[in-house]
């Protein structure tokens, strides 16, 4: 996979907001949290087959609009939270773009063959002994 990061990073449109929940005057004051949008459709780096496979993978994150929306607000400073939310959507976008390996199948071992008659043997003689017999 040849993927640009840098190039990709600087197509997403960074935002801040105030962190939820306790923190005191920190959360009150301070814009830390910050939000991530990347239009897929309109990406210049991304092919069409990688953004119909970012589009599939990741189609609980990405909005009716096409752009997929991450948010950071676990860090202090904006900085941080802006580092944290790259490297989430950096992760992302690899982990979707990673090619599915094909399923090898297999045969059952020679054992597992043996193991699973013997079962079905103990089970049937098991049934005959509660059958009703002639005497």
């Amino acid at each position: 996979m040849n993927l640009k990061i840098d190039q990709l990073i600087g197509e997403c449109i960074f935002s801040t907001a105030r962190s939820s929940g306790s923190g005191g005057q920190n959360v009150n004051k301070v814009e830390t949290k910050v939000l991530l949008s990347f239009n897929v459709q309109n990406s210049q780096i991304l092919s069409d087959e990688q953004k119909e496979m970012l589009i599939y993978k990741l189609k609980n994150r990405i909005t009716k609009d096409g752009i997929l929306q991450l948010s950071s607000e676990t860090e202090r400073t904006q900085l941080m939270n802006k580092k944290a939310v790259s490297n989430k959507f950096i992760s992302m976008v690899q982990n979707a773009l990673k090619p599915v390996k094909k399923r090898k199948s297999t045969k059952p071992t020679a054992a597992s063959i043996k193991k699973r008659l013997e079962e079905k043997k103990r089970v049937s003689e098991k049934k005959k002994m509660r059958s009703d017999r002639d005497f």
